[in-house]
């Protein structure tokens, strides 16, 4: 879906790296909180703000502790998450 290296856990996706900065999905709550954090940028495509994604700028998790935030609160959000439909021979439009 966005062209990076996805981590899918659970079959759903909750981190991707591309180019040097991180894809995170959280809990949506969270995203004022997170928003605040070094390195963190608002997901935007399409002029849409997405809550509950955002990029990580590598300020943002230069140290272990820091990355280990970042993966952690992905991890945290992915039992909640919603997978996306997927996509079969079946449902597709030829």
């Amino acid at each position: 879906m966005f062209g990076d290296l996805a981590f899918l856990v659970n079959g759903k996706m909750c981190i991707n790296v591309g180019g040097e900065r991180l894809l995170c999905r959280f809990d949506p709550d969270l995203t004022e909180f997170l928003a605040e954090k070094t390195g963190s940028l608002q997901m935007i495509m399409k002029v849409k703000e997405y809550k509950g994604y955002c990029y990580v700028e590598p300020m943002g998790f230069k140290n272990n502790t820091d990355f280990e935030f970042w993966i952690n609160t992905c991890l945290d959000f992915n039992d909640k998450a919603k997978a996306s439909k997927k996509i079969t021979a079946m449902n597709t439009k030829h």
